[in-house]
């Protein structure tokens, strides 16, 4: 066991004036199985590249271990899996690697392929066998559940449980709870680390979150109460204290004494009340420094004139030779939130296509609705760029809307003056969101919408879709989004 420590770290980007982190301090045992969580844009792949010594920073990280980083980047994808692994770990042994592709059930005549002729799960799969043959280092593994079915989700959850010394950034609910025993937290102010899996700390999170709010409530209160009551006896000290030079009502001579004690007194007590006020002030500034703001969003989904949207009857669809579904029979009706369910290369994406209207060849009968509006939400968000007033634009959306909408989606104003291509993963898939809830649709498609999203904007999501209730076919692999959201699930 070693630990690594970090004090008073202090970055921000060059020509920029926030400091993505301030005076942050932590430490960490490098035995322990880190999940890594926080709000698109906090900065959770700046620490881990920070921790590889990619960026100048102020204050100091210390660790006795080397880190490793997934995902490798591959430079000749062309070339057989078994020369990729040698070149990210030239002195593996084999029967180590044998090992480790055994536990994430990938066969062995993968390695004797080109990487590239690989699917993304078989890849994703590849790479972290790799990275679990480098000895005395501490594993920094970046969303590897991207691109992961929901199967393969549960595999490599699995196989990352039986492992230790590693910080794990994923936003996938289940699979942190799978596989982790700590959280580390990037929040609004600070960064912190608690013991326990991910729905452990959102309990404590959500119990913290409900007492400030309580306690602030409580606090303003009495802010309020003791104001008024300083005032009261600061109004009635300058009242005794005016009567020292008059006279009692029975004529008689007033005792000045007495009345600047009593005067004296009660300045002290106003005194007093006001230290209390200024206290209770200095408390409440130490409140809601880290709760999350997550506004309710809004949808307003087209009526269709009839109930039934699509049809899809013994539906099936080939690739060249290639089957890659078969025999596919269901309807999509208004108020119906159906989940396309299957292994990675099922067809899920094809069968999308084939309903956002692209010529895809198929066999079987397929109706959908005359003057359907459809909203898509792709996979990819590569194409992304430009500023967000010209995409607006050029999309036929609302602009003030649509800004709006990122903004809920914990979107700073600074987010508005950058490139998109400048954007996270999970800010890119924030501007798809956020355009299809901008369009008039009578149907969202949304194919893995929750890619690189944060957990907090993922509840924000499913909220929406709960209390609005429109008609959406999707494809997710988070099983706790797919768990609240689907009304049936269609398994291919």
């Amino acid at each position: 066991m070693s630990l690594i420590n970090v004090s008073n770290l202090t970055f921000a980007y060059d020509g920029s004036y926030d400091n993505v982190f301030e005076d942050v301090n932590f430490q960490i045992d490098t035995e322990w199985k880190l999940g890594f969580t926080g709000r698109n844009g906090r900065g959770k792949t700046t620490f881990l590249n920070l921790l590889l010594g990619k960026y100048d920073y102020r204050g100091t990280i210390s660790a006795k271990v080397t880190f490793d980083y997934f995902p490798f980047y591959v430079e000749n994808k062309a070339q057989n899996t078994i020369d990729v692994i040698s070149d990210i770990v030239p002195d593996y042994l084999h029967w180590e690697l044998m090992r480790e592709l055994n536990m994430l059930k990938v066969s062995d005549d993968v390695l004797y392929r080109p990487f590239d002729s690989l699917s993304n799960g078989e890849q994703t799969k590849v790479l972290l066998a790799a990275l679990f043959l480098k000895e005395n280092s501490f594993l920094l593994i970046d969303e590897p559940t991207n691109h992961l079915d929901m199967n393969a989700r549960k595999l490599v959850g699995k196989y990352l449980s039986g492992k230790s010394g590693f910080i794990l950034v994923s936003h996938d609910r289940a699979f942190l709870d799978q596989c982790v025993d700590h959280i580390l937290s990037i929040n609004k102010t600070d960064i912190e680390i608690q013991k326990g899996n991910f729905s452990e700390w959102w309990e404590n999170k959500k119990r913290q979150d409900h007492y400030e709010l309580a306690e602030n409530e409580k606090l303003k209160g009495d802010i309020k109460r003791l104001s008024e009551a300083a005032k009261r006896t600061n109004n009635w000290s300058h009242e005794v204290e005016k009567t020292k030079n008059g006279t009692r009502n029975s004529g008689s001579k007033v005792d000045k004494g007495y009345v600047g004690h009593k005067a004296a007194k009660m300045m002290k007590r106003s005194k007093s009340i006001e230290q209390r006020q200024h206290n209770a002030i200095e408390e409440t500034s130490k409140l809601l420094k880290n709760i999350e703001t997550s506004e309710s969003l809004k949808i307003a989904q087209l009526a269709y004139h009839k109930k039934q949207l699509v049809e899809l009857e013994h539906v099936s669809i080939t690739y060249g030779e290639k089957k890659v579904c078969e025999d596919l029979s269901f309807t999509i009706e208004q108020g119906d939130r159906i989940a396309l369910a299957g292994k990675n290369g099922s067809g899920k994406s094809s069968i999308i296509k084939l309903i956002c209207g692209e010529d895809i060849g198929y066999t079987g009968t397929f109706r959908r609705g005359s003057q359907l509006q459809i909203s898509y939400v792709s996979q990819d968000t590569s194409h992304l760029q430009g500023n967000l007033t010209d995409y607006a634009r050029n999309n036929g959306i609302d602009e003030s809307l649509f800004k709006a909408i990122l903004r809920k989606l914990d979107f700073s104003r600074v987010q508005f003056e950058k490139d998109i291509s400048a954007y996270s993963g999970g800010q890119k898939k924030k501007v798809l969101i956020a355009k299809s809830l901008s369009e008039q649709a009578h149907l969202h498609v949304w194919d893995e919408p929750l890619n690189f999203i944060d957990v907090i904007s993922r509840i924000q999501i499913e909220e929406l879709l709960l209390e609005y209730q429109p008609t959406l076919l999707f494809v997710e692999h988070d099983s706790e989004f797919c768990k609240h959201i689907a009304t049936q699930v269609v398994e291919l």
